[in-house]
């Protein structure tokens, strides 16, 4: 048997501390979409489900967390957050949402041509080309910071609030 002993593996880099000038541009670009959102006529509950349906998508623990507890804060009812991985299979959601969603949806995964498509054009039955526009940069910001958080590993620490 060896003596070595086994030592945790290095915690990952912070990049929002490491390189704090990035970090707050990304701050000041999140809160000119979300004031963008807001004169599109989207509301913050909106906003918040597409924050978390991308955060579901790219499996950002933290962002998950962070944007439960603000859609909470806001209003949001647990039953609609419960269901929101499945939205499509329930009537708990506007239609604005759903367009919103299944943008929010596309954008997060590009690659898909056919869904994109198909998003883009439900969506302009329901949204304007602002809200469109609006909701579409939510979905960039919010995966920019699942992005900066995932490689971070930003931790989630418990919480004991109801």
């Amino acid at each position: 048997m060896s003596n070595q002993t086994h030592s945790a593996p290095p915690r990952r880099i912070f990049i929002d501390k490491q390189s704090p000038k990035a970090f707050h541009a990304l701050v000041q670009v999140s809160e000119t979409v979300r004031a963008t959102a807001s004169e599109a006529g989207l509301d913050r509950i909106t906003v918040e489900l597409i924050n978390i349906r991308v955060s579901q998508l790219t499996g950002c623990a933290y962002c998950l967390d962070a944007h439960t507890r603000a859609a909470l804060r806001t209003g949001e009812s647990p039953q609609r957050l419960g269901t929101l991985s499945a939205w499509r299979d329930t009537d708990l959601f506007s239609p604005t949402e759903r367009a919103a969603l299944a943008l929010a949806e596309a954008t997060t995964d590009p690659a898909n041509a056919t869904t994109q498509t198909s998003a883009y054009e439900d969506a302009r039955q329901t949204l304007s080309a602002d809200q469109i526009s609006a909701a579409i940069w939510v979905a960039v910001t919010i995966n920019a910071f699942n992005r900066v958080s995932i490689m971070s590993k930003h931790p989630v620490p418990p919480r004991h609030d109801k």
